[in-house]
């Protein structure tokens, strides 16, 4: 008996989905708001949700992320009575099963169902642990957890993948860890920086030349694709690619083979490609900058990295882990951090992402010489004063945390978020006010020291330092 859950403000058809799943030797839950099928989900284990978009407060894609990192991971199937082709691609690159337009009848949605939970059943049973090589990827967000699973996925397949996300997210480190997860481990992991080609030698680094076979040639020359043989080429920034060459990428793809400039027979190189990059590949496809049929092979995978704003659970982790680095680079000790200092990093939306991040403490471990311990005052004044205009602005505009949506009905928030943005304000506010003494936080907030402890970990906020071990 799988456990399914009905989002859908429609009664008397959330009536009939039940009474089918019912029949189908199942147990249904039915919600008819986006805010209590969230928060059912959340707290409840479910195989499937079935879930309308069009609701009061709002559209349903809206919550189907958070619905797919619920810890039982259901796969979801979208029921809607709305037209809307864009929905739909939305959904599925979202990770939806189907999307099902009403009207229906009952077996055009019984027969998705019984495929979702066969597929649910399947993949529970054959699941096996997998100890992923991870170096460099830091961090147990949902959101890069979520990445991490995509990871496994693809180093266990020979597909073609393109990876997208900001530039500074790590398209390159994960790709590298795809590799190195997969069989091909044991070959080359060659990059290619597209932005980088010369215009003039784009065939020549590529595919490799003869002697003679252009003015500087020299001697024969291997290409990057041949190096490759036996491993991963990694196309970095892949948007970047001139016209000119994507149509003979697209045939090497297709055949694995190619001729070296100034050859006269054709080399094979037995490779997978990896692609990155953080433009609108469709876009461009559709203004005709970027070949769809090209597109469409290095897309047979796709990952796309969060950036780090949405992720900022990671960044106190992210701090140690590069402060150590640092402090070995320029042989100082490691450097202690200030509730302060963290709450700066933590404010600031790091447009740079995590190579912002990383260039920040980098400076910051070399502007502070031999201070043990790091303050806001060793960074960047720019960053600073985004971050202080941040909190004034905070400060005027609303009376409490989100005061502002607390006054607007179309986004009035439950009272589960509004107390989580109340007490991680609050407890920024206390690290702060107890200058990042435990007694005295303890003392202020009344709160136990285990209590306190567990309420800075769930929001990602910094330890004491005699607690960090902890």
């Amino acid at each position: 008996m799988s456990k399914i859950l009905i989002i859908d403000d429609d009664l008397i058809l959330s009536g009939i989905l039940s009474q089918l799943m019912e029949n189908m030797g199942h147990e249904p839950r039915s919600v008819t708001s986006l805010a209590e099928g969230k928060r059912l989900a959340s707290q409840n284990p479910f195989d499937l949700i079935l879930l309308d978009l069009q609701f009061p407060e709002g559209n349903g894609l809206d919550i189907l992320p958070d619905l797919l990192k619920t810890p039982s991971s259901p796969e979801i199937i979208i029921i809607t009575g709305t037209e809307d082709p864009n929905g739909a691609e939305i959904a599925f690159k979202s990770g939806a099963w189907d999307y099902i337009q009403k009207p229906f009848m009952l077996h055009e949605v019984s027969l998705p169902i019984a495929r979702a939970l066969q597929y649910r059943a399947e993949k529970q049973s054959t699941e096996t642990p997998r100890i992923l090589k991870r170096a460099g990827i830091i961090g147990e967000s949902p959101a890069l957890i979520r990445c991490l699973e995509e990871v496994s996925k693809a180093a266990a397949s020979e597909a073609n993948m393109l990876i997208t996300g900001e530039t500074g997210t790590g398209k390159e480190l994960f790709a590298k860890a795809i590799h190195e997860n997969s069989r091909r481990s044991a070959g080359n992991f060659v990059v290619v920086d597209c932005g980088a080609l010369p215009d003039n030698l784009v065939e020549s680094t590529l595919f490799g030349h003869e002697k003679g076979a252009f003015t500087g040639a020299e001697k024969h020359r291997e290409g990057l694709i041949k190096q490759a043989d036996g491993g991963t080429v990694f196309f970095d920034e892949i948007g970047e690619l001139p016209l000119s060459i994507q149509k003979t990428l697209l045939r090497v793809l297709q055949e694995r083979r190619f001729r070296p400039v100034g050859s006269a027979r054709e080399v094979a190189s037995n490779f997978r490609l990896l692609a990155a990059t953080n433009r609108n590949l469709d876009t461009m496809a559709e203004q005709g900058r970027f070949r769809r049929d090209l597109l469409f092979r290095i897309r047979s995978m796709e990952m796309h990295l969060p950036p780090l704003r949405l992720r900022k659970t990671d960044i106190h982790e992210l701090v140690l882990h590069y402060l150590a680095r640092f402090s070995k680079k320029y042989g100082t000790d490691v450097k202690g951090i200030s509730p302060e200092f963290l709450n700066v990093l933590l404010r600031y939306e790091w447009p740079g992402n995590v190579r912002e991040l990383i260039n920040v403490l980098e400076n910051a471990v070399a502007s502070s010489f031999d201070h043990p311990t790091l303050y806001p005052k060793h960074l960047p004044g720019s960053l600073r004063s985004l971050t202080r205009q941040d909190v004034i602005a905070a400060g005027t505009s609303a009376d409490s945390p989100d005061q502002a949506n607390l006054d607007q009905e179309d986004s009035f928030p439950t009272i589960r978020d509004y107390r989580a943005v109340a007490e991680q304000k609050y407890l920024s506010s206390l690290l702060l006010r107890s200058e990042g003494n435990r007694e005295r936080a303890c003392q202020l907030s009344g709160l136990s020291q285990s209590r306190l402890y567990a309420l800075l970990k769930q929001y990602g906020l910094p330890l004491f330092k005699d607690s960090e071990t902890a």
